[in-house]
């Protein structure tokens, strides 16, 4: 068992093409040698807003505080604490926050995504 604080965990900027205010700690992940689950807590400032993005696999996500939306596909659908969104593999989606507080979220997502492409899709819509 390993157990820590999650303010004892370093945030680090998202650096991706189209976020915005947006950072992330592993909370849970290789250094814990999960053998199944990466555990991952984004922080996302009013305003702000991850990539529009898809991949091909999977995640949970759990709203720990704050509100926003999910975009999913071109739907934006509205998020509150305690609200939960299963992302299918290559479903386009992308969270902002609407608030004025800092929009937390927890996500997991398999061991075997770590180090996959995500495609950051153009505001315009998927370019062929």
């Amino acid at each position: 068992m390993k157990l820590k604080h999650s303010k004892d965990v370093p945030r680090n900027k998202v650096d991706m093409e189209g976020a915005d205010g947006c950072q992330v700690q592993i909370l849970v992940g290789k250094d814990e040698e999960a053998p199944n689950f990466v555990m991952r807590q984004f922080e996302v400032a009013p305003g702000g807003h991850t990539p529009r993005h898809f991949h091909d696999y999977e995640h949970e996500i759990y709203v720990v505080e704050g509100s926003g939306t999910v975009l999913e596909g071109d739907v934006e659908h509205p998020l509150e604490q305690g609200d939960v969104v299963f992302v299918s593999p290559e479903d386009v989606h992308q969270f902002k926050n609407t608030g004025s507080v800092p929009l937390k979220f927890l996500c997991l997502i398999p061991n075997s995504a770590t180090g996959k492409n995500v495609t950051v899709v153009p505001e315009c819509g998927l370019e062929s």
